[in-house]
């Protein structure tokens, strides 16, 4: 049930009971489960669990007539403004998920790459079909966004990664970039600092609590946020099935990074490329037994989403 009328509310703010943000705080831990791992999006999960362009309003409505609302005292209707109770539930999800799965993806990802890919491209995979039904009118303009939303991901993740100064500024300006990245469905935030060099720097900040490092990539993503956020809500409200249809393209574009399966390019220590399974073996059936896995839970979203419309 959608808000109308009142000060600080948006087309896209959903009234909830007290428990509705417990769930709120569930799709944030996938939401943070998901940025951790670099080649998936935690905008790609808000997205498939329905809450994006919540997320996104809410993120955007910190603006002037919030402030002159803080400096007025008027601190409930600030919060309302803002949708402060979806986001803090949200934010408590999300760091949850950060703080205490960085350690273990990070196991997984050294030592069981093939197994945690797997789910994840199963469940972009399924998403790009699933989201798609959110785009109104497919015109020849919206298919055009969705090629272009595609091609522009599946370059952009066969990207290099760069070896780049550990300065605060770039500290800052790598968070900046992280967190647009990490919202847009498709384009994992994770994976832009792979590319600027600075994703195990700050993995590692996490778990072995390096909150100078923490603070300095926070100050920048707070600021990429605030700024971010604007443009997707303007490009939401006025181009709505555009918009949506590059998104899907980011994501089918980003399934080149969670391929399963990569070897070593010759002459290279650190690059990958995708490649098909040595051999049928007992790993190849448990990765598409997770592959399927992921898309029955993509699917069973879908149906959950469904009946709570």
């Amino acid at each position: 049930m959608k808000t109308e009328g009142k000060v600080g509310t948006s087309e896209f703010f959903k009234s909830r009971a007290a428990s509705g943000y417990v769930f709120v705080g569930l799709r944030g831990f996938c939401m943070g489960s998901a940025d951790v791992v670099p080649g998936v999006s935690g905008g790609t999960i808000a997205f498939i669990l329905g809450i994006y362009e919540e997320l996104i309003a809410s993120i955007r409505s910190f603006d002037p007539a919030f402030v002159r609302l803080v400096l007025g005292g008027k601190i409930k209707e600030a919060a309302r403004h803002v949708n402060l109770v979806f986001l803090v539930s949200l934010a408590l999800g999300i760091f949850t998920a950060i703080f205490t799965l960085a350690k273990g993806l990070s196991w997984l990802l050294d030592n069981r790459p093939v197994l945690i890919w797997s789910f994840f491209f199963g469940l972009v995979a399924a998403s790009v079909f699933t989201v798609s039904r959110r785009v109104k009118l497919w015109t020849p303009g919206a298919w055009v966004c969705l090629v272009l939303g595609t091609v522009g991901s599946y370059l952009l993740v066969g990207v290099v990664p760069a070896h780049t100064p550990d300065a605060w500024w770039f500290l800052i300006l790598s968070g900046a970039l992280a967190i647009c990245a990490m919202i847009l469905p498709g384009i994992s935030g994770a994976y832009i600092l792979v590319l600027l060099g600075k994703y195990k720097m700050v993995l590692d900040a996490v778990h072995q609590f390096h909150f100078g490092t923490l603070f300095l990539v926070a100050i920048g993503a707070v600021c990429g946020l605030l700024a971010f956020s604007h443009l997707l809500n303007w490009l939401f409200a006025r181009y709505h099935d555009l918009a949506v249809a590059v998104l899907i393209g980011f994501m089918a574009g980003s399934l080149r990074k969670v391929w399963p399966w990569k070897e070593a390019v010759p002459g290279y220590s650190d690059i990958t490329a995708n490649a098909l399974p040595a051999a049928m073996n007992h790993e190849v059936l448990v990765a598409a037994l997770l592959c399927l896995l992921g898309v029955v839970v993509v699917l069973l979203l879908e149906l959950a989403d469904r009946r709570r419309a």
